[in-house]
């Protein structure tokens, strides 16, 4: 799912979501949303470019030089004919293997630039295996790649390697959902939607949707996990619109001693997968 100056995108082995600095939206030419979705596109291309480099033996994925590579591609994209200015942060998740054949393990190389999120669950131990960290340059200014930016993909980007297992729940979000939504509060809505699913007490129309194509390919998103990300927007979008509600981000508003009430009303986006054996 996607909103606003949000970008997400769902292949078989890359996700990711890059959020879009609204605050564009004023300036003439300002176009963020054109910036976090080349940004994605770009940066999935460069990463299947090298698929043959990584994995099963051959090494680690260099996640931030193909970020620094897309970051160049969508400058001169946005660049010529006409100029588009923007700014977008950047989260993303690559599956790899460590290890070959029979005995390869599964593994994760987070690459993060801003505040948006990628999060690891198990959901049969209700444990966070992994979350990334927010980098700000101050309250509510996340760092951010694009026009007058000082931040780069070399300077900023944060890659780590993360061990998963079979049935491992991996979400990239938009801060729109950690804003509203506590850790504890993710995670319980991620359970009770597989448990439901799992239990045949979805709508019928939801579990038989046709399945959304990923951008790069003719790869599936998985019907349960995009029904959990949907129980996931749905659930931060109730808090974002109560002015009333406690939530992180009014958490973080107090901390810095600014007087904030209620769920932060923002761009929600949510793409989740899950970790299977491959059936070929």
């Amino acid at each position: 799912m996607t909103n606003g100056d949000d970008a997400v995108l769902a292949s078989r082995t890359l996700i990711c979501a890059n959020d879009g600095v609204g605050a564009w939206a004023t300036r003439e030419k300002g176009n963020a949303a054109l910036w976090s979705r080349l940004m994605a596109h770009f940066w999935a291309v460069e990463t299947d470019k090298h698929a043959g480099e990584y994995g099963n033996g051959a090494g680690e994925p260099r996640m931030v030089e193909y970020l620094s590579r897309a970051f160049e591609l969508v400058k001169e994209a946005t660049s010529a004919p006409t100029e588009w200015l923007g700014t977008t942060t950047v989260s993303g998740a690559l599956l790899s293997y460590d290890g070959m054949g029979a005995a390869a393990k599964p593994v994760l190389y987070v690459t993060q630039l801003g505040d948006s999120t990628v999060m690891v669950l198990r959901p049969r131990d209700r444990e966070i295996i992994y979350k990334t960290k927010e980098q700000w340059h101050w309250f509510d200014c996340p760092r951010q790649l694009g026009t007058n930016s000082p931040d780069t993909p070399e300077k900023n980007a944060v890659m780590d390697r993360v061990e998963i297992e079979e049935n491992d729940v991996v979400l990239a979000m938009s801060d729109g959902v950690g804003d509203n939504l506590w850790d504890h509060e993710i995670m319980q809505n991620v359970v009770d939607s597989i448990h439901r699913w799992d239990n045949n007490e979805v709508d019928e129309s939801l579990r038989h949707r046709t399945d959304l194509q990923e951008q790069s390919g003719d790869e599936k998103m998985d019907s349960e996990m995009m029904y959990v990300a949907d129980e996931l927007v749905r659930a931060a979008k109730v808090i974002a619109e109560d002015p009333f509600a406690e939530s992180p981000y009014m958490e973080k508003a107090i901390d810095e001693g600014l007087s904030i009430e209620g769920g932060k009303r923002d761009d929600i986006s949510v793409v989740a997968a899950m970790c299977k054996k491959s059936k070929t």
